[in-house]
């Protein structure tokens, strides 16, 4: 039996052998919830033990089925509330409706404040994510919010299973992903590069392309390219961007994504692609993408978002988890 405010976790339907491999590492079962559907598809949750006065944590993704999955969290969250649970963090390692972050044109939603606003008045007290598309998406909660970053597992990636990296070039697939290519950059002490997407043309119609704006992959000795970016969705970007860097000389392209969605890519496409390997976390779901994709490689997250869970429930600060205990750390791969 459980009390005392210890740590109970729950999970819905969207990523549950995260939220297991969560709860192996911190050494706590599941608490055991149904979460299904009626005939009329409404959400129907279920919790089968007490969670009052416990510090409840709720692992819930954005992938998938985004807004039947976004739906059972405030659900989650609401039930655990009305039950008197102490503190109510919903864990969300990748998080909804975040490229919706800015009003970019006219009578364009801000969707990732109405996330926040949801999410708040559903009763959570804090969430935790990881790789947020813009930062600034924190300043949208009245709660505290703790953004983890992928980048140290991706640093210790790169030194362990990488061969040449120390003569290689970080490289962002567009100007929004400056600060994180020059900051690994800086932690490897190697050179950086920036390309630019646009058309090749006037037209509307006109095929993209991609020219470097800062930075150089030629003339240097064993020239390893490392893409890194945030998310990848469709794999435009990235296979315009792997055809680029080799075409400008690069002699082998490593890709590095945070959230590997691939809701509208061509695995087989992927697999063609001038590609050493792509790398992705287990943010979401990536049973199916790795079968159909030789070159997927996946990191295991799990290990940063237990412990993120076990020092936030016993008071302890998290920055560790952004040093170089885990650039030093032995990445999982699964």
């Amino acid at each position: 039996m459980y009390h005392n405010n210890s740590i109970r976790i729950l999970t819905g339907n969207s990523h549950p052998e995260l939220a297991q491999a969560v709860a192996e590492r911190l050494n706590v079962p599941l608490v055991p919830c149904t979460v299904k559907k009626f005939s009329n598809g409404e959400t129907n949750v279920s919790i089968s033990e007490s969670v009052r006065d416990e510090d409840v944590f709720i692992i819930q993704s954005g992938c998938g089925d985004v807004n039947d999955n976004f739906m059972e969290l405030l659900i989650l969250i609401s039930a655990c509330k009305t039950a008197s649970a102490r503190r109510i963090t919903a864990v969300i390692p990748c998080f909804p409706y975040a490229r919706m972050d800015k009003k970019d044109k006219s009578r364009a939603p801000i969707t990732a404040k109405l996330v926040a606003n949801m999410l708040t008045v559903a009763g959570c007290d804090h969430v935790i994510t990881m790789d947020l598309h813009a930062s600034q998406i924190q300043g949208f909660f009245d709660i505290p919010v703790d953004n983890l970053w992928s980048e140290p597992l991706m640093i210790s990636y790169i030194k362990q299973h990488i061969a040449g990296w120390r003569d290689g070039i970080i490289v962002s697939p567009d100007a929004g992903g400056a600060k994180r290519v020059t900051a690994m950059a800086d932690k490897l002490s190697v050179d950086f590069a920036i390309i630019h997407r646009k058309k090749n043309g006037k037209s509307q119609s006109a095929p993209d392309r991609m020219e470097i704006l800062v930075g150089d992959v030629k003339d240097k000795a064993n020239s390893v390219a490392l893409l890194v970016d945030d998310m990848i969705d469709t794999g435009s970007t990235l296979s315009l961007a792997a055809k680029t860097l080799y075409e400008k000389g690069a002699k082998s392209v490593h890709a590095l994504i945070s959230h590997g969605l691939f809701s509208e890519a061509n695995m087989s496409s992927i697999e063609e692609l001038p590609l050493v390997e792509l790398v992705v976390t287990n943010t979401v779901p990536q049973r199916s993408h790795k079968a159909a994709c030789s070159k997927l490689v996946i990191m295991d997250i799990s290990p940063t978002i237990a412990e993120s869970i076990r020092r936030t429930h016993n008071g302890e600060s998290i920055s560790l988890l952004f040093g170089e205990w885990a650039e030093n750390s032995n990445v999982t791969l699964l």
